[in-house]
């Protein structure tokens, strides 16, 4: 009997899903709104596949039912990949009370019948690509108790509707593109317990309104544009927690009102434009755990003491003008003081000690101040430290020993300073050291063997100091190191071949230092670097076969070197944007294989002994903009194809053999700045599209075997300010255009066969220097002027001799006169110490270059020419590293 009566159930029971089911086509129930929404949306996991006609709705995905089960009250899909636009369907779904969309991919806007569900107490839509304005009908929501939008792409402003939400306690808007000003409207929200306006376009004050958000615990507003001062107000809001107005624009000093805030943990008043001191009242703040007020224009002395902050972890205030020490009380011997961040001030004074006392510190970050004096001995009784920074300060003194002992150490930051003595032995001790960087000191003596036990290390930094003996020939064991720069030292000897198991290399910087020897061939196994440089060493022989399987190569610079051989190993590598080998004596052809590489900015190849033809193949480098081959003995003509040389700004071919026409093609390069053809055998006429060159400042084509005119084009390149054409078969007149060139200053045209007058027009060329006599002088006139220096000369001989003579006579009687009074001259004269030397060695400090050639220096030496000495593009050209 009992089996029949279940039996009978079971019946009934699917009966009523089955009637369920069809009345949904009646087109009122949620289950025939929800299929409506379905078609709709985009569903390309499945997610809501088991919507379907026939089926239970409070079984399908996302669904919960009320417990009559006749209506949807929740609908949750969030991160379920769905995309499509929200339905308007929505609007007779009445009795939901929780909408969960978030995070998937729906577009479109939020529709305004959403506003219809006046039972709805959370809306999620935050997340997805929604765009356009906030619906005012979402103020119509009054039973809405969190209301989640961000992340989208929402635009226009923060209606003021929002503040008829009486019952809203979550508003998330964060990370979309809202504007205009926080409507005051919101200090009506009296339930609002977290309110977050990150990453929009805000504007304007906050409302003084803000204060009648009485239970407000989260206030976060950072990174946007809102100015004004800080409303006093906020010191309602007593039960706030958490306030980060970080990255705004707020102006004044900070209200001395936040001191009421007796339950905040977290203040982040970061990148704001805040002024005045510290208020001294913060330290009333017990609870906070996190301050941060960097980046601000604070003024004054640190007000802030960890003895009354007993909970604080993190402590910011980098990057104001803040003068003097740290307190003397500051620090808590079992303070909990995790982050200590202080950079870029205007702090001074010793190391403090008082910090000493921090030995909670995790993270001490003292840089881009004006500490000086020695660093202290004890440092090691911050045990906790992993990151210590003490960079751009004037500390001076030894590395102390006992910096061995923070076995916790990740990070440590000497550089810039003016630290003496060695590298202490001691750092080896630091197993999980991975950054050290102590360049631009004073350090002096050896790199320690014992650096090498540092296995953790990635970057070494050494750059700028004066270290002395070989690379460790055991760097082989830092097998994480990515960076290493020892540039601008002392150090000789060879590369150790173990720096070839420094796999995961990735920057290599050697340059600057007395290294000596070949490249190792276990450089083959760095493939990983991207860039190398070895300049100004005294290294030599081939380059080894091997460096073409450094395929991420991307910056060489062998210059000012001793390598010979070809460089064939060095063509074709896909990364490479930038090769100097300048100085060196590599032989043979300019391998075309070098145009593979597609992305060449910089090649520089110059004071070598090329041979051959410049490659036509290198008219592929679209993206070539430095061009130096000058000082080698490349041949033949300029071929039609490097035309393809679009972007180049410097095109140095100076001191070669290349023959036959400068070619046309070279005025139709917009950004040329420089072109250098000189002593050369180039023939034929200087080409008229020249003129058509803007940017052109320096031309050169001196010592070649052109002839023709100078083309009056020319004055079309006002900026100007080298144009040498020395020493060709120029003829006819100096044309008056060149006039229009103004910033001109170095004007070369002498050893020609120019005629006619110097037009007057030149002398309102204000920068050059002196105006050469460039017309060719007739034989007449040349005898006449010889022989009129060479009777002035006679003229003047005679006059010096004569007045010589009768200096003698003088002197011969003082000596007489001194001699007989006990030489008091011989004593006066100890006074004087006259050094002939002094003024050659301190010709020394001027770093001057002219804008000739060294070849044509050596023939110009005894012409009076434009003496003006000025910086040559290459030694102005910033190392690579």
């Amino acid at each position: 009997m009992g089996s029949v009566l279940f039996s009978y159930l079971l019946f009934f029971l699917t009966a009523v899903d089955v009637v369920l089911a069809v009345s949904s086509a009646d087109g009122s129930s949620d289950s025939y709104r929800l299929l409506r929404i379905k078609s709709e949306l985009v569903d390309p996991y499945g997610v809501i596949e088991n919507w379907s006609e026939g089926t239970n709705m409070c079984t399908w995905n996302g669904v919960a039912c009320s417990d009559d089960k006749s209506h949807i009250v929740r609908l949750n899909l969030t991160s379920s990949g769905l995309g499509g636009q929200i339905s308007q369907e929505f609007a007779h779904l009445t009795s939901l009370r929780v909408i969960d969309l978030s995070d998937n991919f729906l577009n479109g806007t939020i529709p305004p019948a959403l506003g219809e569900l006046h039972n709805l107490e959370e809306l999620l839509l935050f997340s997805n690509f929604l765009s356009g304005e906030i619906p005012s009908e979402i103020g119509h929501l009054r039973k809405l108790q969190v209301l989640r939008i961000g992340a989208n792409m929402l635009t226009g402003q923060l209606i003021p509707e929002i503040g008829k939400l009486s019952e809203l306690r979550v508003l998330a808007v964060a990370y979309c593109q809202f504007s205009g000003k926080i409507p005051k409207e919101i200090g009506n929200l009296k339930q609002l317990i977290n309110l977050d306006l990150q990453q929009n376009s805000l504007s304007g004050p906050i409302p003084e309104a803000i204060g009648g958000c009485k239970n407000l615990q989260n206030f976060a507003a950072s990174n946007n544009r809102i100015d004004g001062k800080i409303p006093a107000s906020i010191a309602q809001l007593e039960s706030l927690e958490i306030l980060n107005l970080a990255n705004n624009s707020f102006s004044g000093s900070i209200p001395v009102e936040l001191s009421h805030l007796s339950n905040l943990m977290y203040l982040n008043l970061f990148g704001n434009e805040l002024e005045g001191e510290i208020p001294f009242e913060l330290n009333k703040l017990v609870l906070v755990e996190t301050l941060d007020l960097s980046n601000n224009n604070l003024s004054g002395t640190i007000r802030l003491l960890n003895t009354q902050l007993k909970n604080l972890e993190t402590l910011s205030l980098s990057g104001n003008f803040l003068t003097g020490s740290i307190p003397s009380n500051f620090c808590l011997r079992d303070s909990s003081l995790s982050l200590l961040i202080l950079a870029d001030n205007k702090l001074s004074g010793n190391f403090p000690l008082e910090l000493l006392n921090c030995t909670s510190i995790r993270q001490l970050d003292l840089s881009g101040n004006s500490f000086g004096g020695m660093l202290p001995r004890g440092l090691d009784r911050l045990e906790s430290l992993t990151d210590l920074l003490l960079n751009n300060n004037s500390f001076t003194g030894t590395i102390p020993s006992e910096i061995g002992n923070l076995t916790n150490l990740e990070d440590l930051y000497l550089f810039h300073n003016m630290l003496s003595g060695g590298i202490p032995v001691e750092i080896g001790k630091l197993q999980r050291l991975r950054e050290l960087y102590l360049y631009e000191n004073q350090l002096s003596g050896s790199i320690p063997r014992e650096l090498t036990n540092c296995s953790s290390l990635t970057s070494v930094d050494f750059f700028g100091n004066q270290l002395s003996g070989s690379i460790p020939d055991n760097i082989g064991r830092l097998k994480n190191l990515v960076i290493l720069q020892l540039r601008q030292n002392e150090l000789s000897g060879p590369i150790p071949s173990s720096l070839g198991y420094c796999r995961k290399l990735q920057k290599l910087a050697l340059a600057d230092n007395k290294l000596s020897g070949s490249l190792p061939p276990t450089f083959r196994f760095l493939s990983e670097m991207d860039l190398i440089t070895l300049y100004n060493n005294s290294l030599e022989g081939p380059l080894p076969e091997s460096l073409s399987l450094l395929k991420n190569l991307s910056k060489i610079n062998f210059s000012h070197n001793k390598f010979s051989g070809n460089i064939s190993p060095l063509a074709g590598l896909d990364s490479l944007t930038a090769l100097d080998l300048t100085n060196n004596s590599f032989s043979g052809p300019i391998p075309s294989e070098l145009a593979l590489s597609k992305n060449l900015t910089r090649l520089r190849l110059a004071n070598n002994f090329f041979t051959g033809e410049l490659p036509s193949e290198f008219g592929q480098l679209e993206d070539l903009r430095f061009l130096d081959l000058s000082f080698n003995n490349l041949t033949g003509n300029l071929a039609p194809s490097l035309a393809g040389l679009k972007n180049l700004g410097h095109f140095l071919l100076s001191s070669n053999q290349f023959s036959g026409e400068i070619p046309t093609w070279l005025g139709g390069i917009e950004d040329l700045g420089e072109l250098d053809l000189s002593f050369n055998n180039f023939t034929g006429t200087v080409p008229t599209e020249l003129g058509n060159s803007p940017k052109l400042l320096k031309l050169s084509l001196s010592y070649n075997r052109l002839s023709g005119p100078i083309p009056p084009e020319l004055g079309n390149l006002t900026s100007l300010n080298v144009l040498n054409l020395r020493r060709n078969n120029l003829s006819g007149s100096i044309p008056s255009t060149l006039q229009k060139c103004q910033k001109l200053y170095e004007l070369r045209l002498s050893e020609n066969n120019l005629t006619g007058s110097i037009p007057y027009k030149l002398g309102s060329l204000s920068e050059l220097q002196e105006h050469e006599r460039i017309w060719e002088l007739s034989k007449a006139s040349v005898v006449g002027i010889t022989v009129a220096i060479a009777l002035t000369a006679t003229v003047i001989c005679m006059v010096l001799l004569y007045i010589m003579l009768r200096i003698w006579c003088n002197w011969r009687k003082v000596t007489i006169s001194c001699s007989e009074n006990g030489g008091i001259e011989s004593k006066s004269r100890q006074g004087v110490n006259w050094v002939y030397g002094e003024e050659i060695k301190s010709g020394q400090y001027w770093n001057t270059t002219s804008l000739v050639s060294s070849k044509e220096k050596q023939i110009s030496k005894g012409t009076c020419m434009f003496n003006l000495s000025v910086s040559s593009s290459d030694s102005t050209e910033k190392p690579l590293v």
